[in-house]
């Protein structure tokens, strides 16, 4: 029996800083793990400002310098996609509300988590947004996407191993 992957998708405002980033370092989360081909890992923006835009500069820069790949094509979410999804990750506390407020039913809701609450040590509930700042403000992106990283995956191998027992 094959099942479908476990999906994941990050959002932030425009996709093109936080949630490219998001979904870069958690997809090499993803295959570290043994996890790729079943789990897909994805992004996209509350808004469509950047639709088909790269990640912004400053972002491709922090994600190479860790490592990471970076190749993007910003996106706009849409509502419909909730059906496909298992996770959605909001990437601040505006961008939660404004997720849960597209669900179409209370269960596409719940599936709409904050990235930071992934991270048992957390000061803050939100990635702030480094879009206005300096490179200092990608870089400390990058440390709060990674210090969520590894609880994330916990969450999604449960997912996956509930999904290979059901």
């Amino acid at each position: 029996m094959t099942t479908s992957p476990f999906r994941v998708c990050f959002v932030c405002t425009g996709n093109i800083c936080r949630s490219p980033m998001a979904e870069h370092v958690f997809r090499r989360h993803v295959e570290e793990a043994g996890l790729d081909g079943l789990v897909e890992v994805d992004s996209a923006g509350t808004d469509g400002w950047h639709e088909g835009d790269g990640a912004d500069p400053r972002t491709v820069s922090v994600l190479e310098e860790g490592g990471y790949t970076s190749a993007h094509t910003a996106r706009q979410f849409h509502r419909d996609w909730f059906d496909r999804l298992d996770l959605v990750i909001a990437l601040d506390s505006g961008h939660l509300r404004t997720l849960r407020g597209l669900a179409p039913t209370p269960r596409d809701a719940e599936k709409v988590r904050l990235l930071r609450s992934y991270d048992p040590a957390a000061d803050g509930a939100d990635v702030p947004d480094p879009y206005y700042g300096s490179m200092d403000g990608f870089e400390e992106c990058l440390k709060m996407v990674e210090a969520a990283s590894d609880g994330l995956l916990d969450a999604v191998r449960e997912g996956v191993e509930g999904r290979r027992t059901a």
